[in-house]
């Protein structure tokens, strides 16, 4: 970077920047530019960070001005009316009610994780692949822990590849897809102006919405983008908030095609869910020190979505899945056979089985709370085979369902809470996502109890 750019990264106050110059320069010299900063930082009666956007901005408009040359606009009056409802709270509230209902619920759960995963989970690998490779690893390799590492009931092929493929990459493309349309159409950030007033009440403003928006994609990426946030306070309880009660994609995805036949057990889930995040951002928000956010986000207008910019979003999106996420499940299947070999894992479940049994589940579900860590779909992916071979009831499905999401973060997405927010912040918000997974698990199975059991 140039120096230039280097002194205007040094007046907004990035943190990444003040240390690589504290390290370069010496902390003698460091202390020089601290100090001409701060001297900078009190001529003017806003942060230099917003001071040099606003400047920017009208450098940008200046230029705009001089190469642009604007048609007359035309909007259709269909995209003018959708313009004006998704603003106006009382027609806006029951649009986004039907775009989560079509969108996640129909397309992304009925859709994409009931019948494209039934096709592909049931014909294509439980009727051809998964005994054509148990067969021909049992026909070639005489190593029984070999062959255990390939095929078998956790396989790399016949469960990571598996689950990848004909569980999570269904769900994850449809996810993407509606939300590549989303995001075209310009209603997220219409979306966060609806949601500043909510969000006040957790701590947060409405510019949280984006990355709790994309968290229901990847909580790892989302957890990364809390960066935009304002304070450190707001991006702690964004953070808390992801790693508890915001499912990435595949996970909900899979938990949506597991009670998609079942209404009543869907809303519970989503009711005790949402109740968490209300409870949990409340708290933070009373607990944690800090300023009061303020939100400011300029809204573009409505347009109709372009279909090449949706598929390349979606493409792009699907290539870092391929890319990153893929070689995960490979991984983690690999890092079961280990456990498995040594006996670890066995130690491990063991110790599970407990908590487990507390909320009332088999003792086979503390397998998918194990794996869950690895990946959060994973987990799921878990719960999705128990429910398919009808070992949990109604309740004890929601309850598993609830327990699981609330569960700790997958170890990506704890690294990267790791690196942006410290190990301390880090390991006290798993801690802290652990004992409210149980602990809500324990009390919703004592009230399905009560009530008869049954959603």
């Amino acid at each position: 970077m140039s120096r230039r750019a280097v002194a205007f990264l040094l007046l907004s106050g990035d943190r990444d920047v003040h240390a690589l110059v504290r390290h370069t320069e010496g902390r003698e010299r460091y202390e020089k530019v601290r100090r001409i900063v701060e001297q900078t930082a009190r001529r003017h009666d806003r942060p230099l960070s917003y001071v040099i956007g606003l400047k920017r901005q009208e450098e940008a408009d200046v230029i705009a001005r001089r190469v642009t040359q604007v048609a007359p606009g035309r909007k259709g009056r269909f995209v003018g009316v959708l313009d004006f409802v998704t603003l106006f709270p009382p027609t806006a509230i029951p649009l986004l009610i039907l775009v989560v209902y079509f969108g996640l619920y129909r397309f992304v759960g009925v859709f994409g994780a009931g019948t494209v995963v039934d096709f592909l989970e049931r014909r294509v690998f439980a009727e051809v692949i998964n005994p054509a490779v148990n067969a021909l690893v049992a026909r070639h390799i005489g190593s029984a822990a070999l062959r255990e590492l390939l095929a078998g009931e956790y396989g790399v092929v016949t469960l990571g590849l598996r689950y990848s493929v004909a569980i999570v990459l269904p769900i994850v493309g449809m996810f993407f897809f509606m939300f590549s349309v989303l995001e075209d159409t310009g209603y997220l950030p219409r979306l966060a102006l609806m949601s500043d007033r909510a969000f006040k009440l957790i701590g947060l403003s409405g510019r949280a919405v984006i990355p709790m928006t994309l968290g229901f994609g990847c909580g790892t990426m989302a957890t990364m983008v809390t960066r935009t946030l304002e304070t450190r306070r707001e991006r702690t309880i964004a953070t808390l908030l992801l790693a508890l009660a915001v499912p990435c994609s595949a996970q909900l995805g899979v938990i949506l095609g597991m009670l998609s036949t079942r209404p009543q057990a869907l809303l519970l889930w989503a009711g005790v869910v949402g109740a968490a995040f209300v409870l949990a951002g409340y708290g933070a928000s009373r607990f944690l020190p800090g300023e009061r956010p303020v939100f400011y986000m300029e809204v573009p207008p409505l347009r109709v979505p372009v279909l090449s910019n949706v598929l390349a979003k979606t493409l792009a999106r699907m290539k870092w899945y391929f890319v990153e996420v893929m070689p995960l499940f490979v991984g983690a299947s690999a890092v079961i056979w280990i456990g498995r070999v040594t006996g670890l894992f066995q130690l491990v479940l063991k110790g599970l089985e407990v908590p487990v049994r507390l909320v009332g589940l088999p003792p086979e579900a503390a397998f998918a709370f194990l794996f869950g860590f690895f990946r959060r779909d994973y987990g799921a992916a878990g719960l999705y085979d128990l429910a398919r071979a009808g070992r949990l009831t109604d309740a004890q499905l929601v309850v598993a369902s609830v327990t699981l999401t609330l569960f700790v973060p997958c170890v990506a997405q704890f690294a990267m809470m790791w690196k942006e927010r410290g190990w301390r912040s880090a390991l006290a918000i798993a801690a802290v996502a652990l004992a409210v997974a149980f602990i809500t698990g324990y009390a919703l199975n004592l009230v399905l109890a009560g009530t008869g059991g049954a959603p």
